[in-house]
């Protein structure tokens, strides 16, 4: 594993650049710079080492940027996040989509069982025998459901009495997976192609945690664990699937994760999209620094004080156990942190440090949001930026009228 340095400070000209393309917007503004972002995608296809990426959708949520980063060699498909969405992307073109979360959208499912056509582009993630009776009443017509699988990939400890991991499919084992295999199998309509097992613990929690080197060294040991615990597991259940079914691909990882999962034989492709975008979360691993690529500005429209300025708004907390590493990070001009007593506010954001006092009403500060797609369900468009110019807007899917939850 390749060990890099911590995260290098924002460059100024970046400062510069973003409030010149975006000089005659009023803000709120959410960008997305082009180069770091086509940087972002080119270093996760280096790190898949000629493995497909898949991309996962919600952490991107802009049709345009997904269609962008699809026409790039190395990546192949896209990882959804729930049923409408998943028929919404194969309608608009999109051949191969992975609904990665079990859905009980019955009016998608007699969508999907009606067309044929939309059903060989679309695979569903399911996990107990209640998703194919819930899919069956939906039926509206004899469409074949492309089925994946999903492991769970959670690390047991001391004989199962400490998880660590997501709580998502109840199948963990070469019985498990082979046994609703079958089962799925034997009941028309059905077909198992595929297995996902996304290590989240691996893939989405940093081990490079800022000032905790005691807790950083203790996710290090777990992850070697885990990766070496699931290599063995996932290619044991690869093994029991396949005298079942005939397995199009096995799915695993996402950002955090590329190189060792790609690492894995039985890996076929690996999914990620946060690498895309670089959120402020994803600054904390040691194999790989992206470049923050989306961004949002608030507008300066208070000078309270000395060494203080309040923002408009900006309170956009990501999902998660709540904590201040939800919150996002005031970036550029560098040198401002949140008042501890308000933090990210809904409607006013006081912000403290020295750089205050050179921000005059009106000026922009930029922000990182601590995950990625999630930004878009707080803005209608991004504006995409070439230099110092928007070359492009482009709606997120809430711009398009998409919320999908």
């Amino acid at each position: 594993m390749v060990i890099l340095d911590a995260p290098a400070p924002a460059p100024v000209s970046d400062r510069l650049r973003y409030d010149r393309a975006t000089a005659h917007l009023d803000g709120p503004v959410a960008v997305v710079d082009l180069a770091a972002f086509d940087a972002n995608a080119a270093d996760l296809v280096r790190r898949a080492g000629g493995k497909p990426i898949r991309v996962a959708s919600k952490s991107v949520r802009c049709r345009a940027l997904l269609e962008r980063v699809l026409a790039m060699d190395g990546f192949a498909g896209v990882m959804s996040f729930t049923l409408d969405e998943s028929l919404w992307l194969a309608r608009g073109g999109v051949r191969d989509v992975l609904l990665a979360y079990p859905s009980a959208d019955r009016d998608g499912f007699a969508e999907l069982t009606a067309d044929p056509e939309t059903a060989r582009q679309i695979t569903v993630v399911l996990d107990d025998p209640d998703q194919l009776d819930l899919i069956d009443k939906a039926r509206t017509g004899d469409a074949e459901v492309r089925v994946c699988l999903e492991l769970d990939t959670a690390l047991h400890l001391l004989g199962g009495r400490v998880r660590v991991g997501a709580r998502r499919s109840p199948l963990r084992t070469p019985e498990d997976l082979g046994a609703f295999a079958e089962l799925v199998q034997h009941r028309r309509g059905f077909r198992v192609v595929g297995l996902m097992a996304y290590e989240g613990h691996v893939a989405g929690v940093g081990d490079r945690v800022p000032g905790r080197p005691v807790r950083s060294r203790l996710i290090r040991l777990m992850q070697t664990k885990a990766r070496a615990e699931l290599a063995e597991r996932r290619a044991a259940v690869v093994r029991r699937l396949r005298q079942v079914a005939e397995l199009e691909f096995v799915n695993g990882g996402g950002t955090g994760s590329v190189e060792s999962t790609v690492a894995e034989r039985a890996v076929t492709e690996v999914a990620a999209g946060s690498g895309l975008y670089q959120p402020q979360l994803f600054d904390n691993y040691r194999s790989f620094r992206g470049r923050p690529a989306a961004l949002f500005g608030q507008p300066v429209v208070r000078r309270p004080g000395l060494g203080v300025v309040t923002v408009l708004g900006g309170g956009y907390p990501a999902s998660g156990a709540a904590g201040p590493d939800r919150s996002p990070v005031p970036y550029l001009p560098p040198g401002l942190r949140y008042d501890p007593m308000e933090g990210a506010g809904e409607v006013q954001t006081p912000l403290l440090g020295s750089a205050a006092d050179d921000l005059l009403i009106g000026d922009r500060v930029w922000f990182r949001h601590a995950k990625a797609g999630e930004l878009c369900e707080r803005f209608a468009e991004l504006h995409l930026i070439e230099g110092e110019s928007v070359v492009r807007t482009v709606p997120t899917y809430r711009g398009e009228g998409k919320t999908f939850l």
